[in-house]
């Protein structure tokens, strides 16, 4: 467990067919239900400091205590994954952290050091930052970064649903689509 940050939540993969990678999640490694969005809300995403429209699908299971997150771009809008996925990687892109105290802990993260590269919204009390992954000679590194993601609203709600459907899965309705969340 990271000193600095608490337990790692999730790990995330950028992968170039959501919809096959969750059929062999869910019927070759037996992992899920998978809560499918094709086209994540994403409000005030910033990359570097200028506003984009990102077209993400996002897919999320359990496999115990970890989430996995599955994301395909859907558009080529600036951002770290394709930044990733112009590196020649694919895979494990990110994994993230969870808070219910965003301010205090994105505070004292930049005060260490950490700085944001990519950020964003998804719902109430939903927001998220990746931070930038030095490379030891002080250039910036495309791989596996981290993000801090508030779960004190309806996302954490739905986090704590796709956890709970995960336990004694028996292998029905493997895609499910996301609930609204303002219902949550």
């Amino acid at each position: 467990m990271s000193r600095f940050f608490g337990e790692i939540r999730q790990v995330a993969y950028l992968v170039p067919d959501i919809e096959a990678t969750m059929d062999y999640w869910a019927n070759v490694l037996g992992v899920g239900p998978w809560y499918y969005n094709p086209k994540v809300p994403i409000q005030n995403y910033i990359y570097r400091g200028q506003r984009y429209e990102p077209h993400n699908s996002v897919a999320l299971a359990n496999a115990g205590g970890l989430q996995i997150e599955l994301l395909q771009t859907r558009n080529d809008v600036p951002s770290m994954y394709r930044d990733f996925q112009r590196a020649g990687f694919s895979g494990l892109q990110h994994f993230a952290y969870w808070t219910e105290t965003f301010d205090a802990d994105l505070a004292r993260a930049e005060a260490a050091g950490f700085k944001i590269c990519m950020g964003g919204e998804v719902g109430a009390n939903g927001r998220f930052v990746y931070f930038e992954t030095p490379t030891a000679g002080g250039g910036v590194w495309p791989g596996t970064v981290i993000e801090l993601s508030e779960v004190a609203g309806p996302k954490g709600r739905l986090f704590k649903l796709i956890r709970e459907a995960s336990v004694d899965w028996d292998g029905a309705d493997p895609v499910r689509a996301f609930p609204d969340l303002r219902s949550l």
